[in-house]
């Protein structure tokens, strides 16, 4: 029951002050009230700007593939996203697709990154006999390639060790090559790579989206 209803009689109320919180008061709350969601919105993206930056240029990274000489596992166009940091948890596998800074002398433009494969490991000896790819001794399976891909070269051209007829790769170092072994500016012509050089592993195919997926 109202006061009203009880015959008490109307109590006046005072109409709130800008201190309550209304009215004019209200109004410049709201307006400071903006201000800081802007200035939180700037602040938020601002740190994923940072964060995004960050993750570039220590964790991942997107190339894009310029040349054939990973072909047909990668194509001219295509866009891979590269790990960074992985290699400073575990070691370089056989097999791996890499990124690496161009070794000294290589022609080309020193900026451009090269992408190989990872084909034989620091004290392996790596040999062709052939045109097939031998690791100490023993054939390497390269379902890889194309059926009528075919390693051709000579391998001591670059290498600073020659044990049986092949190359011997030194500790910390890799042996690298594309898988078109017709068409690709590799180890066999720069010898083996200081593993210092290696930017990253090339794990994801970004692009084009008909092929998305783990390499």
């Amino acid at each position: 029951m109202s006061i009203d209803q009880a015959g008490q009689g109307a109590v006046p109320v005072a109409p709130p002050s800008p201190q309550d919180g209304v009215g004019d008061g209200d109004g410049a709350n709201l307006g400071k009230s903006s201000a800081r969601v802007a200035a939180e919105w700037v602040a938020v993206l601002a740190g994923a700007l940072v964060l995004a930056l960050v993750l570039r240029s220590v964790l991942f990274q997107a190339y894009y593939i310029r040349f054939t000489s990973m072909e047909p596992t990668l194509n001219n166009g295509d866009r891979v996203l590269v790990n960074k940091l992985g290699y400073d948890l575990h070691d370089v596998h056989r097999g791996d697709m890499v990124v690496f800074e161009r070794p000294p002398g290589v022609s080309g433009r020193q900026e451009d990154d090269l992408i190989k494969r990872v084909i034989a490991l620091p004290g392996e000896v790596i040999g062709l006999i052939e045109g097939n790819v031998y690791i100490d001794g023993r054939r390497l399976h390269e379902p890889y390639l194309e059926s009528s891909g075919i390693t051709i070269g000579n391998l001591s051209s670059g290498c600073a060790a020659i044990v049986d007829g092949g190359c011997l790769v030194g500790a910390g170092e890799v042996f690298v090559m594309g898988d078109n072994r017709a068409n690709s500016t590799d180890s066999r012509l720069f010898g083996p790579i200081s593993e210092h050089l290696i930017v990253g592993h090339a794990f994801l195919r970004l692009w084009p989206m008909t092929e998305f997926g783990r390499l």
